[in-house]
């Protein structure tokens, strides 16, 4: 398959027009502003959201990607709107957040944000994650659509400065996506967005899974 070569690819038509309106309509009504760093746990916030982890849409797309049964490793909700306009360096997604902290080989620094761990595992647990960035408008270059650089996840786990030469010397992909749409991806996967130059609502819904068993008594966070 491309997307393990490429380390992404887009569905179209993936979500129904009547889940997204329904979330949409539910955001509309929340007094919930959106935020730079997106709302984490959306899940948890908006009960349009929870109904489409909790229905099979996803975990069967899942199944396609991963090898055993995925669990959900968080769900953040992101919106550019004009008040919230922002650009993203190319970067890799290379940390998680679990309920505890525990001691395994390749899995570290440790960091304590928002009360809660984060850790970067070793690139072969992120090779058993995949992304779902669940479009509930229509992106394009003009309001900050993703960038990505195909085939980067297969670099492993970059430094900065590698990061800095790879963007460089790669021509990015810009995923320009209708609403429905689900850009399925790698976390390590370079990827970066420009500030909205027409930014109206730009909403995605991100969705990691992983099919990685973590220690017992540990969970994702």
């Amino acid at each position: 398959m491309t997307f393990y070569k490429n380390g992404y690819e887009l569905l179209e038509n993936a979500v129904s027009s009547e889940i997204i309106e329904t979330i949409k309509q539910e955001l509309a009504l929340s007094a919930v502003a959106p935020i730079r760093g997106g709302i984490r746990n959306a899940e948890k916030r908006f009960a349009s959201i929870r109904a489409l982890i909790n229905s099979p849409i996803l975990p069967t797309l899942a199944k396609a990607y991963l090898t055993e049964k995925a669990s959900v490793v968080r769900v953040i909700l992101f919106d550019k709107t004009p008040e919230n306009n922002w650009l993203v360096s190319w970067h890799q997604d290379k940390t998680v957040a679990v309920s505890q902290r525990f001691e395994l080989k390749e899995w570290g620094p440790w960091s304590i944000k928002d009360n809660t761990h984060h850790v970067q595992p070793p690139a072969s647990v992120l090779n058993q994650m995949v992304t779902f960035r669940i479009h509930l408008d229509a992106t394009d270059e003009s309001n900050g659509c993703l960038k990505v650089i195909p085939g980067s996840h297969q670099y492993g786990i970059l430094t900065q400065e590698m990061t800095n030469d790879i963007s460089k010397q790669h021509n990015p992909i810009s995923c320009e996506a209708d609403e429905g749409s689900i850009l399925v991806m790698r976390p390590h996967l370079l990827h970066a967005s420009s500030k909205a130059i027409n930014p109206g609502h730009r909403r995605v819904l991100h969705v990691e899974y992983s099919d990685y068993r973590l220690p017992e008594g540990v969970s994702w966070a």
